[in-house]
Formats: structure tokens, sequence, C-alpha cells
């Protein structure tokens, strides 16, 4: 019926390629070798009787052919995945992508509520904090992403305004009446984009006059905090469950949480996935839970 078309796997191997920019890195999405791709790229090539790619010494280039060939190969399987994804909605797994502590410290532990309510739904959680593209990557359905929201930026959905406060072990509050003899725990941010949170910030002090312990996760600080080994600065949604058990209390008498309005937690769903019912299920329990 299509007889000028050459096979479906060259062109998802080509359409991979000419996403990612690289041999390598398709091979890896793919699971399969990097001279397998090129194998599939030269047969693509011999068959439509066109150079697709320039092959240069550290990377290759889309040609002329290429970059027209592209743009229909990434339209055609985002339709293709959206409407596999719309049949099999129903029951399948979707993948997160989102930061170290906020899965550690928050999603992971209220999952189980999630597959209550939705028990044909399997979530798949990747971590990290290199900001993935994710309307290249297809392996992520969607990105919990933490920073400063921007209404205007399509198919984003705001979760949660973030609140700051100070959280020490029952234990460790007894101990220490004075919050700067004490040892304060805080997060130096790997995301270096992100507005900075410290206790220079909030006790308007110099570092000098306070002992300041730093982490590069979050979640490290609370961990510290439930330690024994300080006062922690760090995000009230993710102590929530800490609190909740009476692990950690808010040290209420020195500094009251505080709303910081460019850090919020907030949503990215990647065009190919509008729409998409089981998705939206996920980010309404999302905010439901956050809230």
């Amino acid at each position: 019926m299509y007889p000028n078309l050459p096979s479906l796997n060259s062109l998802k191997v080509f359409d991979t390629a000419a996403r990612l920019g690289s041999f390598k890195k398709a091979a890896a999405e793919l699971f399969i070798t990097p001279t397998a791709v090129s194998h599939q790229i030269k047969t693509l090539e011999e068959a439509l009787g066109a150079p697709l790619f320039e092959r240069k010494t550290r990377a290759v280039l889309l040609t002329n052919n290429g970059l027209r060939l592209a743009e229909t190969t990434s339209i055609v399987f985002q339709q293709l995945s959206a409407t596999v994804s719309e049949i099999t909605d129903s029951n399948r797994t979707l993948t997160v992508s989102t930061t170290s502590s906020f899965a550690a410290m928050w999603l992971v532990p209220n999952l189980d509520g999630f597959y209550q309510t939705y028990p044909n739904i399997d979530i798949s959680v990747m971590t990290g904090e290199e900001v993935l593209d994710i309307e290249r990557d297809r392996r992520i359905d969607v990105a919990i992403r933490y920073g400063k929201y921007d209404p205007d930026k399509k198919n984003t959905v705001l979760l949660a305004h973030e609140s700051i406060g100070l959280y020490a072990t029952p234990g460790y509050l007894e101990e220490i009446k004075d919050i700067s003899k004490a040892q304060l725990l805080e997060t130096k941010w790997v995301n270096q984009s992100l507005p900075p949170v410290n206790w220079q910030l909030i006790l308007n002090t110099t570092a000098s006059e306070v002992s300041v312990r730093q982490f590069a996760q979050e979640h490290h600080v609370i961990q510290a905090a439930l330690a024994g080994q300080g006062v922690a600065l760090v995000s009230s949604l993710l102590v929530r469950s800490a609190l909740n058990n009476r692990w950690l209390v808010p040290c209420m008498n020195h500094l009251k949480e505080r709303e910081f309005g460019e850090l919020t937690y907030y949503a990215l769903v990647p065009s190919r996935h509008k729409n998409n019912e089981t998705i939206t299920a996920f980010l309404n329990w999302l905010r439901d839970q956050l809230s």
C-alpha cells in the first residue's frame, strides 16, 4: 500500500538519532549498538538515494534532506505515541522525572495513596538534578520541577508554592536554647539558577557569626537533622512526614515559616502527551496532596 516507504524500524532509528544529534546517544536510548544505528542510517540513505547526515569527527549534522525527513518523522512518531498511549491508557506506566529530594522525601512515601485510587497506573520515578529536555527524551511522561514557575510557558501546571522553615529533633532543641549557638544545616543548590535560601539570608548575619554545614541535596539536610546533628533550613513540604511523626519539630520560636515567591513545585508535560487522561489524573492527585 505504501511501496515508497522505507522500513519503520530504520525511520525510528533515524528519528532518534536526529532528535538526539548523536548515533551513540540514539544507540543508548534504543538499546542497540552505535554500529547498528550507523548501519540502519546507511541503509535508509541508500533506499532514499540521498545523504541524511554529515559525519563529523565528534558529531553528526543533518543535511537539508535530513532536516526535511526529521520534521516529518518527529510529528508522525509523536502522533503515533500519543494514540498508542490513549489506547493503553487504562493500564500503563508513567515515567516521572524529578529531583532526588522530592522523590525521596515526598513522592515515593506518598505513592501508596495514589495506587489505592488508581490501581491500574504504575509510576516509575527517574531522579537527578540535570534538567532534561522532555520534548526530546521520550522516556519521560511528566517532569516535576523545582524553581520559578512561568505561567506563560505551555504545558506547565503549578503544583505548590514553597515554604521554608526551621526544623530539628525535640532532643536537639532541648539542648540548644540559642539558635546562634546551634549547628545550622542548609542546602547549597546544585542547580545554580535557583535563588539562594541560606542561613545568612534568614538571620541577616555573616558566615563567621554562625556555624553552617552545607549539603548538596536537601534530603541530606533533612537526614542530618533527623540524626540530631543540627537545625535544618528546608522545605516544609519535604519534612511533612517527619513532622507528622514528631521526629522533627518546627523552631517556631526562632522563625516562622516563610514563603519564597520564586520557589515552586510545578509539572511540565511534553506536548506529545497533551490532554493525556492518565497524566491529568496524576497531576490532579499531586495538586490535591500537595495542598
